[in-house]
C-alpha cells in the first residue's frame, strides 16, 4: 500500500518537467526508444548521483534491490547495465547540457540575495576557472592531455553571490584554460576575477571594450610603467595602488590604456599578492576582498570531486562522459533549488549525506530533517510485576 512519496520523488517535483521535454525535443532522444526513455536515463542517473553509485553493476543491484519501491519514484522499472550503458554511449549529452543551463537560471534568481557574499557592491561579480578530471588513456585515447595521461577539464564561471556555476564547459585536457574567455558571455559591469593562468591582454582588452571588469593576478615578468600613484592605508595590507601602462613589445599594443596596479600583503599566509584590474572605481580593499572570493570556485571544484559520481566513469566513450557530468551538475542544482525553496538550513553536503540514506523513506522531507530529541526514560509508576524479588 502506497502512503505518501518517496523522497527521490519528493526532489524530483522540482524539475521543471516541460523545460526538460523541450530539451528532449530538440535533440530527438527518445526517437525511436521503446521502453527506456530520455526521463528514465536521468532519473536512473540521478539515482546514481545521489547514492553515490560506483559502477554499472552497481546501479544495477542498487535498483534491482529497491524494485518494489521504483514505481513511486518515478523510475518506470528496473533497468540492466547493458541498457544504461547503451543509452549513455549513444543518447546526446546536450539534452542534459541545455537541461543544465535551465536549472542555472532557476538557482540564480533563488540565489540572487544570498548572503552568503558580503562584499557592499551592486555589481555581477564572476570567478573563472577550471579543474582537472584525471583518466586512463588506454580507456579514455580520446581525452587527450600529456602523452602518457589522459584527462578532461571542467572551465566554470562561478556566481560568486550563491556558488552557482552560470558557464560550464566540459573538453579534454590539452584545451588551454586562456581559450575560455573566448567562449564566454560577456555581461556589461560584472567584475570578472581569473587567476594568472588567464593572462592575455588582447582577451582582456575585449573584456574592457564591453564594458565589464576583470580582476587578475599579474606575473612577475609583466612589465610597466608607473603613471600615478594614489595613497594607501599599509595596515591593512595594501603597499601600493598605481595607474600603470603596460610597455612590453606586445603587451602594450594588445591592451592599449591604463590599467591598475594593486600590490597586497595578506598577513595570514604571509603572501605578497599583485593584482591588475581595468576597475578605478572600487576601493583597492574591495579589490583585493574580490580576489580572495575566487577561491569559492576552487571549493566548488573540491566539493563536487569529493561528492558527485565524477572519478570513476560508467562508460570511456566522450558522449558518456559528459553525460555523466552534465547530469552530476543537474544533481547538484537540484539539490540547491530544493535547499532554497523549502528553506533547509542544512548545507549541501549534509543534505547529500542524509539524502544518500533516506532516497527511498516515505517522509517528508522538512521531518527528515527535523531534529528529533529521544529522551529514553524508564517510567516512575511502573506497575509491571517483578518475576523475582530483589
Amino acid at each position: 500500500m502506497n502512503k505518501g512519496k518517496t523522497v527521490f520523488a519528493q526532489l524530483m517535483i522540482f524539475l521543471p518537467n516541460y523545460e526538460f521535454d523541450k530539451c528532449v525535443d530538440k535533440y530527438k532522444g527518445n526517437h525511436k526508444v521503446r521502453a527506456f526513455s530520455c526521463r528514465n536515463h536521468f532519473y536512473v542517473m540521478c539515482f546514481a548521483q545521489l547514492t553515490y553509485r560506483e559502477s554499472l553493476r552497481d546501479i544495477e543491484v542498487s535498483l534491482k534491490a529497491l524494485s518494489n519501491k521504483l514505481y513511486h519514484s518515478g523510475i518506470s522499472h528496473c533497468v540492466c547495465r547493458s541498457t544504461l550503458a547503451e543509452a549513455n554511449q549513444t543518447r546526446d549529452w546536450r539534452i542534459y547540457a541545455d537541461f543544465a543551463q535551465v536549472l542555472i537560471k532557476q538557482a540564480r534568481r533563488l540565489y540572487k540575495k544570498d548572503n552568503d557574499f558580503l562584499l557592499d557592491i551592486d555589481n555581477l561579480a564572476y570567478a573563472l576557472d577550471s579543474t582537472t578530471i584525471d583518466l586512463c588513456l588506454s580507456l579514455f585515447p580520446w581525452a587527450k592531455f600529456r602523452k602518457n595521461k589522459a584527462a578532461v577539464k571542467a572551465h566554470i564561471l562561478l556566481d560568486l553571490r550563491g556558488s552557482i556555476p552560470t558557464f560550464i564547459e566540459i573538453t579534454d585536457g590539452s584545451v588551454s584554460d586562456i581559450n575560455i574567455l573566448d567562449q564566454i558571455t560577456i555581461e556589461v559591469g560584472a567584475i570578472y576575477v581569473v587567476d594568472r593562468g588567464y593572462l592575455d591582454f588582447k582577451r582582456l582588452y575585449a573584456i574592457h571594450q564591453k564594458r565589464a571588469f576583470f580582476i587578475i593576478r599579474a606575473k612577475k615578468n609583466t612589465v610597466c610603467r608607473r603613471v600615478y600613484s594614489r595613497k594607501v592605508d599599509k595596515t591593512t595590507g595594501l603597499r601600493y595602488d598605481q595607474t600603470v601602462r603596460l610597455t612590453g613589445v606586445f603587451s602594450k599594443n594588445d591592451y592599449p590604456e591604463h590599467l591598475r596596479r594593486i600590490k597586497f600583503f595578506d598577513k595570514e599566509t604571509g603572501n605578497t599578492y599583485v593584482f591588475l584590474t581595468n576597475n578605478f572605481e572600487l576601493d583597492a580593499l574591495i579589490i583585493t576582498k574580490l580576489y580572495k572570493e575566487r577561491w569559492k570556485v576552487e571549493l566548488f571544484f573540491k566539493w563536487i570531486k569529493q561528492h558527485l559520481r565524477i572519478k570513476s566513469f560508467y562508460g570511456t566513450s566522450y558522449n558518456a562522459v559528459c553525460c555523466q557530468i552534465w547530469i552530476a551538475i543537474c544533481s547538484y542544482l537540484l539539490v540547491a533549488i530544493v535547499k532554497k525553496k523549502l528553506k533547509l538550513e542544512h548545507s549541501l553536503y549534509t543534505l547529500l549525506q542524509i539524502f544518500s540514506l533516506t532516497l527511498f523513506e516515505k517522509m517528508p522531507i522538512n521531518e527528515l530533517l527535523a531534529e528529533r530529541n529521544y529522551d529514553i526514560t524508564t517510567p516512575v509508576n511502573d506497575k509491571q510485576l517483578s518475576l523475582f524479588d530483589l
